[in-house]
């Protein structure tokens, strides 16, 4: 089967790259343009980019894909099937109506919950037990189409948004090879409409979601630090010295201390008082540094009892 792939992110790389190992036929590819990023804001090319480049397949860089050129340039592709994953921008209707299968999408979550731009992130800050993947039709609303498959995973507490994004990526790989497979072999596939009622909306992480407010309980704090771990980081204030905190531990006491005083120091970690029970910092990193372990960190920044955190600077 004749495909254009939609996609920019490292979550749509599995996708892509079984779609490239397959029988299938990749007519062209299209991404985000690139971007600065990092502290030195160097350009650097999206990971969906890199593939293609490394692969020889076509592509298109465009930052607005409903323009007439960039709806021209896919029609020209002359695609059976695009698939969509991770992409970042709304399919307008003259893409999502002219391959004469349609448009499927890779969502990583189990729809209709976490409909939007950051599912993962946003059911590990509610401290999900269950997430998974779903393999979509695609309409012009915002991840509302027929469900076409699903498959849930069980959550670990501890695992943090790297790692389950990493598992959603590989395990909606493989569900969607599965259905592209059965497409090419004339099968009708599935069409499941979604319970709207059911549906919630995980917006983008804001700057706002990265502060840590110690007033929340110890779970809410842990599930909001590995909902940012590996990106953006979740982050406080010691002393002045911002610091971003990658993994932690909820404490079964209750604690005595006042709200984000740090209230006990050994060798390895350091523990805080949260609005309702303890918080254990497991990795930390300070602004301009490299993330460590805590025993690492406070080699070089000595903590005593008492010491309180801010979400605020000085």
């Amino acid at each position: 089967m004749r495909i254009v792939f939609m996609g920019t992110s490292h979550f749509a790389i599995p996708s892509l790259k079984a779609l490239i190992a397959s029988e299938h036929e990749i007519a062209g590819v299209v991404s985000q343009p690139d971007k600065q990023r990092g502290r030195g804001r160097k350009v650097t090319p999206t990971p969906v980019k890199e593939i293609a480049e490394q692969y020889k397949l076509e592509l298109l860089q465009t930052a607005n894909i409903k323009s007439p050129e960039s709806i021209e340039r896919i029609k020209q592709w002359k695609a059976e099937l695009i698939i969509v994953v991770s992409y970042g921008q709304i399919i307008p209707l003259p893409i999502l109506e002219y391959p004469r299968h349609g448009c499927i999408n890779v969502h990583a979550s189990l729809l209709p919950r976490y409909r939007g731009a950051a599912p993962v992130q946003r059911a590990l800050m509610d401290g999900i037990k269950s997430s998974g993947v779903t393999i979509m039709f695609m309409d012009e609303g915002l991840d509302t189409g027929d469900i076409i498959q699903q498959e849930a995973i069980t959550v670990d507490d501890n695992l943090n948004h790297g790692e389950l994004e990493k598992i959603l990526a590989d395990r909606g790989a493989d569900l969607l090879l599965q259905v592209v497979d059965r497409l090419a072999q004339g099968e009708k596939l599935p069409r499941v409409l979604q319970d709207d009622s059911q549906a919630s909306y995980a917006a983008r992480i804001s700057k706002e979601d990265e502060i840590i407010n110690w007033s929340e309980p110890a779970y809410a704090i842990h599930n909001r630090i590995r909902a940012l771990n590996p990106q953006p980081g979740a982050y406080s204030y010691i002393n002045g010295t911002k610091v971003k905190i990658f993994a932690s531990k909820v404490r079964s006491e209750a604690g005595s201390g006042v709200i984000a005083e740090v209230i006990k120091v050994d060798k390895d970690t350091f523990q805080v008082q949260t609005g309702e029970g303890i918080l254990e910092v497991l990795e930390i990193q300070k602004a301009g540094k490299k993330r460590m372990p805590t025993s690492e960190f406070l080699k070089g920044f000595p903590l005593e009892p008492g010491v309180l955190l801010g979400p605020k600077e000085g």
